[in-house]
């Protein structure tokens, strides 16, 4: 059996917010990353509008794992990511595709996540 190792992460450009849209037409309209459906309504990870000064938007920032990709049955690979960003107290919002994953953090811990990530044996490229 095959398991997960090191991944090799890098940092996107953009900030992002992630919210919950009234509707699927402003969601679709917007500058979004990802968009899920689930029973209890969309979640919308979207570029920040880095021009508006309103502190009440948390921006995020991504860490995309798509430069290596991974098979679906490969086991842990997220695990490897998140759990030592949990014991360092580091919030994550996760969205995954079909061959990668994306982790988000809060902008003010990224150099927070950059240092648990790399201490754990992961590749981060700014």
């Amino acid at each position: 059996m095959t398991t997960a190792t090191a991944q090799h992460l890098r940092i996107l450009p953009e900030s992002f917010c992630i919210e919950r849209p009234a509707d699927e037409a402003s969601a679709l309209a917007s500058s979004w990353i990802s968009l899920v459906r689930a029973p209890e309504g969309l979640t919308l990870v979207r570029e920040a509008d880095e021009q508006a000064d309103d502190a009440s938007v948390e921006r995020w920032k991504a860490l995309y794992s798509g430069d290596t990709a991974h098979a679906l049955d490969l086991p842990g690979v997220l695990s490897l990511l998140i759990a030592p960003l949990a014991a360092a107290g580091v919030p994550v919002f996760v969205e995954s595709t079909y061959n990668a994953d994306l982790v988000l953090v809060p902008s003010e811990r990224l150099t927070d996540a950059l240092t648990v990530l790399r201490s754990a044996g992961h590749r981060v490229d700014e």
